[in-house]
């Protein structure tokens, strides 16, 4: 059955410190879609963030490209399996460079936080409770 996916493309100012940012969330980079310009970072089966420099994003717009540390081009929400999983994951985020973004929001049924990663790129990660997406 055909499994639908996302290609998330975000431009980097240092492919190398967004690869090890990557990683030490504990990620992986795919090195078959990966080279000196692009790193393929497989966050799941799904979800794939294609992080680019300035110069190989630039052959995908036209567009000006965004300075991210200034602007917001895309929020990235991801989803987690535990209140637990959420904080996990922006706590290796900061240890691993990044900065927490925003105030967490705990509203019972769903708990969130935010992170940015090294180039400025805001990631949301978010949990809800099943029993509140069923009812």
């Amino acid at each position: 059955m055909y499994q639908q996916m996302i290609f998330v493309n975000l431009c980097t100012g240092d492919l190398g410190a967004s690869k090890k940012f990557f990683t030490e969330l504990g990620f992986t980079i795919n090195e078959q879609f990966s080279d000196d310009t692009t790193a393929s970072v497989v966050i799941s089966e799904t979800i794939v963030v294609m992080v680019h420099t300035k110069e190989k994003y630039s052959q995908f717009t036209k567009k000006d490209i965004v300075d991210s540390t200034k602007t917001s081009e895309v929020l990235i929400a991801l989803s987690a399996e535990s209140r637990e999983k959420v904080d996990e994951l922006v706590e290796k985020a900061v240890a691993a460079g990044g900065s927490v973004s925003g105030e967490t929001q705990d509203h019972g049924f769903m708990y969130g936080r935010a992170f940015d990663d090294v180039d400025g790129h805001t990631f949301e990660v978010v949990w809800m409770d099943p029993a509140a997406v069923q009812g």
